[in-house]
């Protein structure tokens, strides 16, 4: 069961050229979402909306969220092509997402790149260190989730997210080691 809706819907996903392709860190945490996400559901950095669909197929009231409008309109696109309603904003993680929410999935770029903002790819880079967009959801997730709720977010070992897993306490629910890319994980967190 817990890969079902991830495997049903991706073949039938339309994919912009301007938006991350679902690969199998993409695949983890859709497996996550459908095992873990209730209630109130932000996808963040939503790309094709993969996660918040799965989730909305679930029951789920999603706000759909990404800073690039492209991925926006794609996941607004595809939402309707899987028969979900949705909510669809573009934002710089939370900088235009209003309210609280039961679940928050995120699969943040993390790879090393300029400095966010100076011409980057939003969907692949991570700012000079890769941890840019880890970090200010981070220090920020809090004041958008609800007493009762649960955060699932990819990690890499570009990211050092042994770190991640000691400072926030949270279970690796998901794991993969692809070559040359190494050890991907998804964390559960509150």
């Amino acid at each position: 069961m817990a890969t079902m809706l991830y495997e049903q819907i991706r073949p039938r996903l339309h994919v912009n050229s301007s938006v991350y392709k679902p690969l199998g860190d993409s695949a983890m945490l859709g497996h996550a979402v459908e095992k873990y996400s209730f209630g109130k559901m932000l996808d963040l950095g939503t790309g094709t909306g993969i996660q918040g669909i799965i989730a909305a197929l679930k029951g789920c009231e999603v706000t759909f969220a990404d800073i690039n409008p492209n991925a926006v309109r794609c996941a607004r696109e595809n939402a309707k092509l899987n028969g979900v309603n949705g909510r669809f904003i573009v934002s710089d993680l939370f900088k235009n997402v209003k309210g609280r929410f039961n679940t928050i999935a995120i699969d943040p770029p993390f790879l090393r790149s300029r400095p966010i903002g100076s011409g980057t790819n939003p969907s692949f880079d991570g700012g000079i260190n890769g941890r840019e967009v880890v970090d200010g959801f981070l220090d920020n997730y809090k004041r958008h989730v609800m007493k009762e709720h649960t955060v699932l977010m990819v990690g890499s070992y570009l990211t050092h997210f042994e770190h991640d897993v000691k400072e926030l306490n949270a279970e690796i629910i998901e794991r993969a080691h692809y070559p040359l890319l190494g050890d991907y994980v998804v964390l559960k967190f509150l």
